[in-house]
């Protein structure tokens, strides 16, 4: 393998203590016995050997933590020292990985193996470790609906489902997904599939705020419009990304101005209402390299707007984009007369970057992707200001630029309480999730 090669050619060529190689394996646990298995281990660093590499570390991943006695075998027949055998075994959330990490000193075996010990300073880890103690203390639900295309695949939706968990935990509390596929809501499936229509409706229903990530094709499409107009008509916090914005002027146009054909040339080239459209730079034989990709600088046009408030009253943000579609400038301000707010928009003011609806609690589409620059301990504006409204928060939010304080437990047990339509939840790196997908 090119890449094995390449790493043997790169120690070899830096010299020893200017590299360090962790070689993370699987110790299984036979669930009959409880025992830890070293083989699978074994027999992988025998074979980084034969290809001319040994690892300074062994990371062994395990469901427990390893015993003294299996540390001892593994360190015998791979030769790695004990201390330098780190186990990352299952802890209650991701964040506590790092705390993990720097309770077994790994930090200070690879600094060891650098000769670094004498420069590098004490780990600060106070605040992350307040973060991953708050983080196993949330149990005030909050459940977020996501239509989309590829629930059955949730990593499709990783990035979303981080800036998500970085939001509700900053407004302390637990996040609930239900994974809606869009198709379901659609009046086909009514009569092919009524079990998955009334599921995919119990979910939209159920949720504190609806959430529309970005996509292509045509697949599910309809169903997106019809969460995003249930949303509006009931008051539900909405959000719109990429694509969930271009849906969110769709149903605009076609419930408020009444353009039944309303739609995205994406989706009907021969539409006589073309919302969105191919932006005019784009090529439509070329599809290589021709998306309007990284971060692009959206300026406010209105001051007093909700995402103006959130993003701390700048007058312009840089945010990342990914699309080839657009809202069509010409029909701007046939949707503004009837009640829509393009909030943000590009330099030139003729691409469409923000779309608020000023008369809903909080109704916002954005064409570019806020989940990209999402952190913990520093959530994108828009998912923070999404959750705060499905907490009851946002009021607090825009006026404060803080949420309300943690509540507390009551009796110690957890508030998790069970979807009012009894669906099954489980529990995936502190997200709740309705299984339907690959969180199982």
């Amino acid at each position: 393998m090119p890449f094995i090669e390449a790493l043997g050619q790169f120690s070899y060529r830096v010299g020893a203590g200017n590299f360090c190689l962790i070689h993370v394996s699987l110790v299984p646990v036979l669930n009959v016995v409880g025992e830890q298995k070293t083989k699978p281990t074994q027999h992988s660093v025998r074979g980084l050997r034969s290809l001319g590499l040994t690892p300074n570390i062994l990371a062994c991943r395990s469901t427990t933590e390893l015993d003294e006695n299996v540390k001892d075998k593994l360190s015998r027949f791979c030769h790695v020292p004990a201390e330098n055998i780190i186990t990352l075994y299952d802890v209650s959330n991701i964040w506590r990985v790092p705390l993990l990490l720097k309770d077994q000193k790994a930090h200070e075996a690879i600094l060891k193996v650098l000769n670094l010990l004498g420069v590098a300073r004490k780990p600060a880890l106070g605040e992350w470790t307040s973060r991953a103690q708050l983080c196993d203390r949330l149990h005030e639900p909050v459940r977020i609906a996501m239509v989309g295309k590829y629930t059955g695949l949730s990593d499709s939706y990783l990035s979303v489902l981080k800036a998500l968990l970085h939001a509700s935990v900053a407004c302390h509390r637990k996040l609930c997904v239900d994974w809606v596929p869009a198709s379901d809501l659609e009046d086909a499936t009514a009569s092919e599939n009524p079990d998955s229509y009334k599921a995919a409706w119990n979910f939209l229903k159920g949720a504190d705020a609806v959430l529309v990530p970005g996509g292509f094709g045509d697949r599910g499409v309809e169903g997106k419009i019809i969460a995003a107009k249930y949303a509006r008509e009931n008051g539900i916090p909405y959000l719109g990304i990429c694509l969930g914005m271009q849906i969110a002027v769709i149903e605009f146009a076609r419930s408020v101005l009444g353009l039944q054909d309303a739609n995205s040339t994406e989706f009907d080239t021969n539409t006589n209402s073309p919302c969105v459209i191919f932006m005019p730079e784009g090529s439509k034989t070329h599809m290589g390299g021709t998306m309007r990709l990284g971060s692009r600088r959206t300026y406010f046009q209105v001051s007093d707007c909700k995402s103006a408030k959130l993003y701390g009253n700048k007058s312009f943000i840089d945010e990342r984009h990914r699309h080839r579609y657009e809202v069509n400038p010409d029909m701007v301000a046939q949707l503004e007369n009837a009640g829509l707010s393009f909030t943000g928009k590009d330099e030139s003011g003729q691409r469409m970057e923000i779309v608020e609806l000023p008369t809903h609690q909080y109704f916002v589409g954005v064409q570019f992707h806020p989940e990209f620059k999402s952190r913990p301990g520093k959530p994108s504006a828009l998912f923070l200001g999404l959750i705060a409204a499905a907490c009851g928060q946002l009021d607090s939010l825009l006026k404060t630029g803080t949420t309300k304080p943690l509540s507390p437990l009551r009796n110690g047990t957890s508030g998790v309480t069970p979807h009012r339509f009894g669906n099954a939840n489980k529990l995936l790196n502190s997200i709740y999730s309705n299984g339907n997908g690959l969180h199982v």
